[in-house]
């Protein structure tokens, strides 16, 4: 895990020396990913240097550092991330050298980033990337043929962020390490913060500045020096498809019963974990008490038990509003798994303190406010250990959102409605204000089943007050994850632009994957929310403090696995993850587990109209908002109106416009 940058000049202007500073210094501004190290490379014969900061994991000696030359001496590779089948594919390497009468390679030391290169080097980009397990961004220079190749992992862990200026181009792994690049100019694209207000975080290609591209996951970009000359950078092109993993899943379903297909499922999680467990640093997992975190937590103490690692570690956060605390559920599993558990509790200042850091952390403006409690749990547990597996993956692959298990049925019975009687529902819904429903929901909690009730059940049920209208499954679906439902009218002179929703395209096969049914659904959601979102989240949150965070369930082959298994082996009677649920029943009994979803969430609304009032009263306040240009003062003076009233609960309106102020202040960047 590390934090790579780099510029590919094909002016001629600058001295092999003067590429190499400009890019120790963006890497230099990426320290926080990697506090272990830096290194730097420019080619002696100009137009191409790359930086590296490291983050040790394997092979701490000096021998694992980066920029690393291949043995041939032809590519040099610059990389973030672990590959966890690394002895796999060294194994491979040598026996095919040998089969073509190649010598032996004398490796250097065990790291993962030479047995990497070695497989670049070998296989090139496409087939040795198709081999490889494991989550990374890289850059490879090819010194023969003057290419450099960019490459993103299939599910997008890692991020990387590119844009081409007068013959330079730049990347870096986060937005800041491109910005501190020498006179790299900067414009908040209009397009993108429209697409931010709705969803709350901006989805790859785009970034929030003009002229700036994140490489979509699980993409390539191979650029020449003439095509940088030209200004005219060829297109990303997949080497996964995600779609593509989605039909072949869904054309060969899993055939056997469910026992067969947890079995299944349990020896590829096994092999994942396994794999996930090597380093050569201290090691621990993140535990919420929650499905997917307690399965994880559960198969690295199995592991543990049968070699010399000892207890697991394990690591959750708790809060003193009892409406967002999971700490007491979290420990109970850890005793029952016997690991070695730490709680934190946060109260109010911990949490307040850090949100003005917040912009700073995230590097591009981001909206998901469980990025705080993310970073507080990353920041308890760096202070034990190095890395950390998670259960991040586990509800977009398994069906584990209230959407999965809810919207299909749902859609489908109000299909068969007009338009003026479910805008009537709607209506009815938000006649109470959220505050009321809990009310009403605790109230009725006596007679409900455990599995029925919900965290905040008033802000889910306005939820769907918007999605009633809708005409068409895209629009459902758009207002069940939108933050803002019309953000162009926020953003003068903005079209929003496009995402996942709006390239059918790219979605898989309408007959195996209908639109509004729960595969169509979850792809969704893992084209777009599980990269964008969640595991942008985790990377920013866990590398700001140097920890590398690690997902066993986005093991692809855990994933190809996960869109095989037939729609009832997902979600039957209003329950999702039924495989995950299935294989926990074998470690921990049910009421450990078995709970309403809770999320990781932080009491905002209350915050917003307390502690956080007067800092977010200074960031939107409408003089500013005027002269800065980018939001129309009326729509956020009304959104800020009603959340004080008390009546609504906007919080999920208003932290978008927060996020995205606070990030102006601390880019510095202006019209």
């Amino acid at each position: 895990m590390c934090g790579i940058s780099g510029i590919l000049d094909a002016t001629g202007a600058s001295t092999p020396a003067e590429l190499a500073e400009a890019a120790a210094r963006m890497a230099n501004a990426l320290a926080h990913r990697g506090p272990d190290g830096h290194g730097a490379y420019a080619d002696p014969a100009g137009h191409l240097a790359l930086g590296h900061r490291r983050l040790a994991i394997l092979d701490l000696s000096p021998q694992g550092g980066q920029p690393m030359r291949s043995h041939c001496g032809r590519f040099v590779l610059c990389y973030n991330g672990e590959i966890y089948n690394h002895a796999e594919l060294r194994s491979q390497i040598e026996a095919a050298r040998a089969y073509s009468g190649r010598s032996a390679i004398s490796w250097r030391g065990h790291s993962d980033s030479e047995i990497l290169l070695e497989a670049l080097a070998l296989w090139g980009p496409e087939e040795a990337l198709a081999r490889a397990a494991g989550m990374f961004a890289l850059a490879l220079w090819d010194v023969r043929e003057r290419t450099l190749t960019l490459a993103r992992d299939r599910l997008g862990e890692k991020p990387l962020y590119y844009a081409l200026r007068q013959g330079r181009l730049f990347f870096a792994s986060e937005l800041p390490g491109l910005t501190a690049a020498p006179g790299f100019g900067a414009r908040v694209d209009r397009a993108a913060l429209a697409l931010f207000l709705r969803l709350s975080c901006v989805p790859a290609p785009h970034s929030i500045l003009e002229g700036v591209r994140k490489l979509p996951a699980a993409h390539l970009l191979s650029v020449r020096l003439a095509d940088a000359a030209r200004g005219d950078l060829p297109a990303p092109r997949p080497w996964w498809s995600l779609s593509g993993a989605v039909e072949a899943g869904l054309a060969r379903p899993f055939g056997g019963t469910e026992a067969e297909a947890q079995d299944a499922l349990l020896g590829l999680l096994r092999q994942s974990v396994r794999g996930q467990m090597v380093a050569d640093v201290p090691l621990g997992a993140l535990l919420s008490g929650g499905i997917d975190s307690s399965l994880i937590a559960a198969l690295m103490a199995e592991q543990a038990s049968s070699g010399p690692a000892g207890r697991v570690r394990t690591f959750t956060i708790g809060y003193s509003d009892a409406a967002y605390d999971e700490s007491a559920q979290a420990e109970a599993v850890a005793r029952h798994l016997g690991c070695e558990h730490t709680t934190l509790v946060a109260g109010p200042r911990d949490a307040l303190e850090l949100v003005p850091r917040l912009a700073q952390i995230s590097g591009e403006p981001f909206a998901d406010a469980s990025l705080l409690p993310t970073r507080l749990v990353a920041e308890l547990t760096r202070g034990h250990v190095t890395v950390c597996l998670s259960g991040d993956g586990g509800d977009e692959l398994f069906a584990g959102y209230n959407r999965h298990v809810h919207a299909p049925r749902l859609w489908e019975r109000l299909s068969g409605l007009s338009v003026g009687l479910r805008s009537v529902a709607a209506g009815l819904l938000q006649s109470l204000a959220p505050r009321a429903w809990d009310r009403a929901f605790r109230a009725a909690g006596r007679v409900l089943p455990a599995r029925a009730r919900q965290r905040l059940p008033g802000e889910k049920l306005h939820k769907l007050a918007m999605a009633l209208p809708a005409r068409v499954p895209t629009a459902f679906y758009a207002a069940l994850v939108s933050a803002w439902p019309d953000p162009g009218l926020l953003v003068p002179g903005a079209s929003e632009a496009s995402w996942a929703l709006r390239q059918p395209g790219s979605w898989p096969a309408a007959h195996l994957c209908p639109q509004g049914g729960l595969s169509w659904l979850q792809y969704l959601d893992a084209a777009w929310y599980l990269p964008e979102d969640i595991l942008t989240k985790v990377d920013r949150a866990a590398m700001s403090v140097g920890l590398e965070a690690r997902a066993p369930y986005l093991d692809h082959r855990v994933a190809e696995f996960a869109w095989s298994l037939p729609v009832g082996m997902r979600v039957r009677a209003g329950q999702g993850k039924l495989a995950l649920r299935g294989l926990l029943g074998r470690y921990l009994p049910p009421e450990l587990w078995e709970r309403p979803k809770m999320g990781f969430g932080v009491p905002l609304d209350a915050w917003l109209r307390g502690e956080l009032k007067d800092w977010a009263v200074g960031l939107l306040d409408p003089v500013r908002l005027r002269r800065e240009g980018y939001f129309q003062p009326e729509p956020v003076a009304g959104a800020w109106a009603e959340h004080q009233s008390g009546r609504f609960n906007r919080q999920y309106r208003l932290w978008p416009l927060l996020m995205f102020q606070s990030w102006l202040e601390s880019a510095g960047i202006s019209e």
